[in-house]
């Protein structure tokens, strides 16, 4: 219904956009006795963290979008009391290989003489292993002084710098390329490449890219939770966004779906926010307005200039599967090799190449790409009869496939690329994944692919970046505000992912936008 029937005409906070972030800001400035509206275009609150049934006739919930859990305080799911939990991996990864032309890989999981004994397989020595465990407690004791900071007012580099206390650490993370650490320290290139790929997950750079955007992108992949592990939302992502909205209902905020913000019109105290639904527009005051969407929307909305979008690069695909798939590497299990994350075509050398290539406007010719299997750790988003038949989810995220890329035909190259990912995959498997694929009720594979292009139409991702922009540094720079989420008007903040300390499912933006509002009013 229109937001003013039955309702206020003017709210204390009128947040534009129902994704996480938007619920986030929503249930505290509830909690807190504030008047709520949140606006959310489509027919259902939740953006990109949400669970749909993709596969006509097939009871299986996929988180379709975003789809693991690292970055999100416990601390926002204890405040807002969120009936949500997560399960951790028990394998961290496994990464296939061909080595003196026999398949092996590299298992990371499982226990600490396993993961040694599978180093020692696959390098013929220790010296790997234990260049992966000091790096690592390295990045550890970063994540412990860093991620507690992501709910507080921003610091400053300093002050960042000194809470990190450790120089080495700093310099590797903050000062030179990712590329230079993971040269030093480790020498095979499997390994190597392990490594690097937390630092280009949907972000397009070399390893030694001087723009340390890798740097950021890596940053954030390893503080998540203060440890860097990424748990399975049990119920799918949706269960996330779901208990978001229940939350914030029952504290009070009004949430109206297929209402689509339009207009923001404010003197920095004041604000009118026009919004269209299918039977017209309508307007609604607001003291506050916080916009959970991208920066460049924020700037349709206020009537400023846009800033440039930042290129996405990634394929996400979708897939139901009868059973998993046999290894060629038989002295791993599939459900352990599949329960973690499963790197494809993701050595140092291979990644480097894929890189050169789509910067050359080409699709790289082995697509690296990375994919977990989310039912074997929780099965509840199958139905009982999948679950008793033996089938089984697969994710798959592609890199080094720039939004640039598919500008021609994105449906033909869509296919292209899925065929050749795919291609990799089965280079690695005792038999074809498309023998393992189910099939929907209308005899189709359950597959389903979105390039960067389907992101920027279906969830008006601005070229396709799933950060919303490239990831900042998590410290106060020049105009960023106390929080991270200030704007140039006074009382309009940005609490979507572009928000500094934004990208991710976190919260971290709408918790923080909320902070800022509670903060200006005393509370």
């Amino acid at each position: 219904m229109p937001a003013h029937e039955g309702h206020h005409r003017s709210y204390d906070a009128v947040i534009v956009g129902g994704g996480h972030n938007g619920l986030v800001a929503a249930a505290y400035l509830a909690r807190a006795g504030r008047s709520v509206l949140v606006l959310e275009r489509l027919g259902n609150t939740g953006g990109a963290a949400v669970s749909t049934r993709p596969f006509a006739g097939v009871d299986a919930r996929l988180s379709r979008y975003s789809y693991l859990v690292s970055l999100l305080p416990k601390k926002i799911v204890r405040d807002l009391g969120l009936d949500f939990r997560v399960r951790t991996r028990n394998v961290s990864s496994y990464t296939p290989v061909e080595r003196d032309g026999r398949p092996t890989g590299l298992l990371v999981g499982g226990g600490e003489r396993r993961t040694r004994e599978a180093f020692a397989r696959l390098t013929g020595g220790e010296r790997e292993y234990q260049s992966w465990q000091r790096f690592y407690d390295m990045t550890g004791h970063v994540a412990q002084r860093i991620f507690p900071t992501l709910t507080e007012p921003l610091p400053t580099r300093d002050e960042l710098r000194l809470r990190v206390d450790d120089e080495e650490a700093w310099r590797v993370l903050f000062e030179e390329p990712i590329g230079a650490a993971v040269e030093d320290r480790f020498a095979d290139d499997l390994v190597r490449g392990v490594v690097l790929t937390d630092a280009l997950i949907g972000t397009f750079a070399d390893a030694h890219d001087p723009s340390l955007k890798q740097n950021r992108c890596f940053l954030y992949h390893v503080i998540g939770g203060g440890t860097g592990a990424w748990d399975v939302p049990v119920g799918g992502m949706g269960a996330l966004t779901d208990a978001l909205a229940t939350a914030a209902r029952d504290a009070g905020a009004v949430l109206a779906t297929g209402h689509e913000a339009v207009r923001i019109e404010t003197d920095g105290s004041a604000a009118e926010i026009t919004y269209r639904t299918a039977d017209g527009e309508g307007a609604v005051g607001a003291r506050h307005v916080l916009v959970n969407a991208s920066p460049q929307q924020l700037a349709v909305l206020t009537g400023d200039q846009p800033p440039t979008p930042a290129e996405g690069a990634q394929l996400k695909v979708n897939m139901l599967l009868k059973r998993l798939p046999r290894l060629r590497d038989s002295e791993v299990d599939p459900r352990e090799a599949f329960a973690g994350t499963f790197h494809v075509a993701e050595g140092y050398q291979e990644l480097a190449t894929a890189h050169s290539q789509a910067a050359a406007g080409r699709l790289p010719t082995a697509p690296p790409s990375e994919i977990y299997c989310h039912s074997l750790t929780d099965p509840t988003i199958l139905g009982p009869d999948l679950v008793e038949q033996g089938y089984q989810t697969l994710t798959l995220f592609g890199l080094h496939t720039p939004a640039r890329l598919f500008d021609r035909d994105n449906d033909a190259v869509r296919d292209e690329l899925l065929k050749s990912t795919l291609a990799q995959l089965d280079a690695h498997l005792a038999e074809p994944l498309a023998d393992c694929l189910a099939t929907d009720a209308d005899g189709r594979p359950c597959i389903e692919a979105k390039t960067p292009l389907d992101l920027e139409r279906d969830l008006r991702l601005p070229g396709g970046n799933i950060f919303h922009r490239e990831l900042s540094w998590p410290y106060a720079q020049e105009g960023t505000g106390r929080w991270g989420v200030e704007t140039r008007h006074a009382n309009v903040l940005l609490c979507g992912a572009g928000a500094v300390r934004g990208g991710g499912v976190s919260g971290v933006p709408g918790h923080n936008a909320a902070m800022a509002v509670l903060e200006e009013l005393g509370d």
